[in-house]
């Protein structure tokens, strides 16, 4: 039996961590649990963007990658700010409670 690990088991990883992350956004109400949720979400999509990119032997993938997690770090740095200013304002991170903040 070989010990190798194929794409495919970074692929099942991916989804897992995917599946993981959708449900973390739907389930809870906590604006700072969506937003790790979202932040896995984009991890799994990373590794699947190496793992295709490693078993085709192209670096297009890692390259989409490497921009994924620019974007991702510009994300954290705007949506932290506006979470925690909402946190200051509210004293909550609740999501239904922030429904009450249109106007």
């Amino acid at each position: 039996m070989s010990d190798i690990v194929t794409v495919d088991w970074y692929l099942i990883l991916a989804a897992a961590l995917f599946a993981i992350g959708v449900a973390g956004v739907l389930i809870r109400r906590n604006a700072l649990v969506m937003f790790m949720s979202i932040e896995l979400m984009l991890n799994s999509v990373n590794l699947t963007f190496v793992a295709v990119s490693k078993e085709l032997g192209l670096i297009e993938g890692q390259v989409a990658a490497l921009f994924v997690m620019v974007v991702a770090a510009a994300e954290v740095t705007v949506g932290l700010a506006i979470i925690v200013a909402i946190f200051r304002l509210r004293a909550s991170a609740n999501v239904d409670e922030l429904a009450e903040l249109k106007g």
